[in-house]
């Protein structure tokens, strides 16, 4: 299955994204790890990409939709993948048409905004390993520390009440056009928010076909 995630930020497509790839032995691409990946491994694209990040510049969606090119032809990706962090506007979608990746479904988590603000304020990452804990519904086992390397969680300045607000707004703005994009296509199907993240993995089974 070759499967795109969608939902507002906070929506859990992270968590559900590992669930998902453990349940069906996929992969998750994350654009962010695979630029830094092709930039540490010195590909002609990731040299590319480098030197717009060195300059401060936002990678073009054409370099970044050729580095994914080259990760999803690799072993891994063969029985499919679960995109994640891309596309985040409609010519990031257009551009993984154009430049061939193919996609099976664009689930949509759907949630309301209030949660999510409740929801993120109360998110905790770690800082060296990148895990993600949450206060009420998946806290460390000990309190501030992160379960993989014992690193002191934090909380990122994103989690923030009023920045997550605002990214909110960009979302609606920029992102969830998508929804009506994989529509048009045939390829949207949708999932409400359930009360734990278990609840929410077995509705997007159901949704899937699991």
């Amino acid at each position: 299955m070759r499967l795109i995630l969608l939902g507002a930020p906070g929506a859990g497509k992270g968590t559900q994204a590992d669930v998902i790839s453990a349940k069906l032995n996929i992969p998750t691409i994350s654009t962010g790890n695979i630029l830094r990946a092709a930039v540490k491994a010195g590909t002609p694209i990731g040299k590319q990409a480098e030197g717009y990040m060195k300059a401060g510049q936002l990678v073009p969606d054409e370099v970044i939709i050729g580095i994914m090119q080259e990760r999803l032809k690799e072993d891994d990706c063969k029985n499919g993948y679960i995109l994640d962090g891309m596309p985040r506007t409609i010519p990031q979608a257009e551009a993984l048409v154009t430049g061939g990746v193919e996609i099976d479904c664009a689930l949509s988590i759907e949630i309301a905004d209030e949660t999510i603000v409740e929801r993120m304020s109360g998110r905790r990452t770690c800082p060296d390993c990148g895990a993600s804990y949450h206060i009420v519904n998946s806290p460390s086992k000990v309190e501030g520390i992160c379960d993989k390397c014992g690193a002191q969680l934090v909380i990122r300045a994103d989690d923030k009440a009023e920045t997550v607000k605002a990214r909110l707004v960009t979302y609606h703005k920029e992102t969830e056009p998508l929804k009506d994009f994989y529509a048009r296509m045939g390829k949207l199907k949708t999932v409400d928010n359930q009360p734990s993240i278990a609840e929410t993995s077995e509705a997007i089974f159901r949704v899937l076909g699991i």
